[in-house]
């Protein structure tokens, strides 16, 4: 017979050992002074700066966000009251939902609780109803895709990252499959790239496949409008599914899909994920409204955000501190063993006042450990000076290889 206290704590514990055992900061954003955060310890509080939220353009702390939210929980109350289906579509979830259709030039959209589920659902939903249905699936795709694809029962062929010619070859032995889906990212979260969108539509019609797009590290970032990588490229009609999150870029919680009318319906009439769960507070809503439509006019928030981008990684390469640079937002800045990626951030933490999360396995593969760093708009030229300053430091004193 199993002890099941003793299992669990055995195998905690060899997390501990491998050195990728989390663990969760307690920190408290102070509102209006983003990046700024209260971190909590046993018997202290000391304020510290964040360089890893996805929090991209500070729009938690906009005032025109925050009043909106205040505004809508005033008139509604706090709580949705229940699912979509049952007296939860609140006003404030349909002229969200117009709102991303109009955002991502798409017919159609549907809210969800998250990003995650968003993914999970909707591509459980595809592989699950569509006749005889093969998913093909980037190999750096998200967890959530990954479990999607998992609980639909299709079949998963999975290809090499941003790899055409072997996505193409993959597509071709599958060619007599009665559906297709090719499901990717625009932007991948760990090392930062962007993916091959137009070359990859253009395989999707070739081959007779729908596209599912995950741009949830992008909206609210690239485009003119924030739309996304699809809306910089120009390709967004070429998108038969696009996938987006409230939760980075505009500051907010939830996700939603976003396509044509008929296929929108389909996810919202048979996707069980969205069916039975409680839909999104109306303030929530309110709130991500508030923050798309601003976005859509203003760019100041995404000027200053590259501006500090550009200034922290050309201080990166100038102190040799070795990250990767796809171009994008997102700066990887490669430990490559778990033990020592979590004592950097230890160090950073408790000696600088700077919080950065490890990352670690199984979320990057085992020898691959790192910071990922995100400079918003938030930040300035003095906390980018001490971040530096401080990787420097703490660098030197593990003995961590430099770049070359």
């Amino acid at each position: 017979m199993t002890d099941y206290n003793a299992f669990f704590k055995e195998t905690i514990n060899q997390l501990k050992i491998e050195g990728n055992y989390r663990v969760f900061a307690d920190l408290e954003k102070i509102a209006g002074n983003f990046p700024q955060a209260l971190n909590y310890k046993e018997n202290s509080v000391s304020e510290v700066t964040v360089w890893c939220s996805n929090d991209y353009l500070g729009m938690s702390q906009n005032k025109i966000v925050i009043e909106s939210m205040i505004e809508a929980i005033k008139k509604v109350g706090a709580g949705s009251g229940g699912t979509r289906n049952i007296s939860g579509t609140n006003h404030y979830h349909v002229l969200l939902e117009r709102e991303l259709c109009y955002l991502h030039q798409k017919e159609s959209a549907l809210l969800f609780n998250s990003g995650y589920l968003a993914n999970q659902a909707t591509l459980s939903t595809l592989g699950k109803k569509l006749p005889e249905c093969v998913i093909f699936s980037d190999e750096k795709n998200h967890a959530s895709m990954i479990q999607g694809i998992k609980n639909s029962g299709a079949r998963k062929v999975i290809f090499k990252h941003n790899d055409l010619e072997d996505l193409e070859k993959k597509l071709k032995k599958n060619m007599n499959a009665k559906s297709k889906v090719i499901a990717f990212e625009s932007v991948y979260s760990m090392d930062g790239d962007f993916s091959p969108i137009s070359e990859i539509c253009k395989l999707a019609k070739k081959y007779r496949a729908l596209t599912f797009l995950d741009e949830v590290h992008a909206v609210g970032i690239y485009g003119k409008r924030g739309a996304g990588v699809a809306e910089m490229q120009n390709v967004m009609n070429e998108i038969d599914i696009l996938q987006g999150t409230l939760a980075k870029a505009f500051g907010l919680i939830g996700g939603y899909v976003a396509g044509k009318k008929d296929l929108i319906d389909f996810i919202r009439s048979f996707s069980s994920g969205f069916i039975f769960t409680t839909s999104l507070p109306p303030c929530i809503a309110a709130g991500a409204y508030t923050s798309i439509r601003h976005l859509k006019f203003s760019d100041t928030e995404r000027k200053n955000m590259l501006k500090n981008i550009q200034n922290l990684k050309l201080l990166l390469k100038k102190t040799n501190i070795p990250f990767i640079d796809n171009g994008s937002h997102i700066i990887p800045v490669i430990i490559g063993e778990p033990n020592l990626c979590k004592k950097t951030c230890q160090i950073l933490l408790d000696d600088f006042k700077i919080y950065v999360q490890p990352i670690n396995f199984p979320t990057v593969p085992k020898g691959s450990e790192r910071l990922r760093i995100t400079a918003s708009p938030n930040h300035n030229d003095k906390m980018i000076k001490e971040l530096v300053n401080a990787l420097k430091i703490v660098f030197r004193n593990l003995k961590i290889n430099k770049a070359a």
